[in-house]
């Protein structure tokens, strides 16, 4: 036997223990067809997706994806006709493209746990987290938490206007671009060169005299949609600032990072002054009780605010990790209640899960 043969034999086995545990643990076994409509994709994630998945096209079905991921078509599965509470889980290849990285796999196995259940979310956080906690006991890995819930809630308690708060919502997910905002809408940072010309342009002439002398149209905006953006930069410029106060508030929660225990001391301090945050302050302590119960170390538990912003994007509540310093991440996870949501065509359900990767898991126990 060959050493690829040997490896992908380990490699389905592990997949297989995974899977099994799970399935021990109360899971119900899914499956999920690999080929995904991509407008639902689409819808959720907007068009920077396509950069990051494998599209193809049927006469009949339209376009469609190769599955990024199981999340999405076993919360679809859930909504259309699951029972209540369910937990879930599943085994099999999904595929991400690479433009940059040659060396990142553009397919691997992925198992995970899913639990749909609206009695008890810190239960089933604590439920969630205990059980990869378990099945990767041994491992040498090390577990990272945090918590979008919280940061959702600082930023909707700005005082400032929706259309600001939902832009800083909508990049909360990209670190840099929510940065940028942020310095701009608190006046930390002037106005870029091309938007202070436009509005130097607005202030001694109409949208009209503007769209008349800005030549043939171009793209796909139509003039109603040129005009309201107009209209947005116009307002923006003249809204008052992001108060300083507020904004230091959400930079010291954005690089919080401390053990559970003393992330929750701090928070409690911020919630004095950011009142937004008491409710999503009081659901971390829950949740810290349950996983207490479970047998977590919480005392021990790193928390990192900003955890998982930059590659978890359809989580909007308790977020956590296993890994090694300074590898990938063999173990991903956390709550999507939203999703169910957007899935559900006006039902929800608070749902929250995980994966994990064998390969990356094997690689680390130096197995492969």
């Amino acid at each position: 036997m060959t050493n690829t043969s040997a490896a992908s034999l380990r490699l389905v086995a592990e997949a297989a223990r995974l899977r099994s545990f799970f399935e021990t643990s109360g899971a119900t076994l899914v499956e999920a067809d690999m080929l995904q409509p991509a407008e639902v994709l689409l819808d959720l994630y907007g068009e920077d997706i396509r950069a990051r998945t494998y599209v193809t096209s049927d006469p009949l079905r339209g376009e469609l994806m190769l599955r990024p991921d199981f999340t999405v078509p076993v919360v679809q599965m859930h909504m259309n006709h699951g029972a209540e509470p369910a937990r879930y889980t599943y085994s099999g290849k999904v595929f991400r493209r690479q433009e940059e990285d040659l060396g990142r796999a553009s397919e691997y196995l992925q198992v995970g746990y899913e639990v749909f259940d609206r009695e008890d979310p810190a239960g089933a956080d604590a439920e969630v987290f205990a059980l990869f906690n378990g099945v990767l006991r041994g491992k040498g890995l090390s577990a990272v938490t945090g918590d979008m819930g919280i940061l959702r809630a600082a930023v909707a308690g700005l005082s400032a206007s929706d259309r600001r708060k939902n832009a800083l919502l909508r990049h909360i997910w990209r670190p840099r671009k929510f940065r940028s905002l942020l310095d701009r809408f608190s006046g930390r940072t002037p106005l870029p060169a091309a938007r202070a010309k436009l509005l130097d342009l607005l202030e001694t002439n109409t949208q009209d005299v503007l769209l008349e002398n800005a030549g043939a149209q171009v793209g796909m905006r139509s003039e109603e949609d040129v005009r309201a953006r107009l209209t947005v930069i116009q307002e923006d410029a003249v809204e008052a600032p992001i108060s300083r106060n507020e904004a230091e508030m959400l930079e010291e929660l954005l690089t919080l990072r401390a053990p559970a225990p003393q992330a929750l001391s701090t928070l409690r301090d911020i919630a004095v002054d950011m009142p937004s945050v008491a409710t999503a302050t009081e659901a971390f302590e829950a949740r810290l009780a349950a996983m207490a119960q479970r047998g977590i170390d919480t005392a021990n538990l790193d928390f990192d605010a900003s955890h998982g912003r930059s590659s978890m994007e359809y989580y909007d509540g308790f977020v956590f990790s296993f890994g090694k310093t300074g590898g990938p991440a063999v173990a991903t996870g956390g709550r999507y209640d939203a999703l169910t949501r957007v899935l559900g065509q006006g039902r929800s359900i608070p749902a929250v899960g995980g994966v994990i990767r064998p390969d990356l898991l094997l690689e680390a126990e130096g197995a492969i």
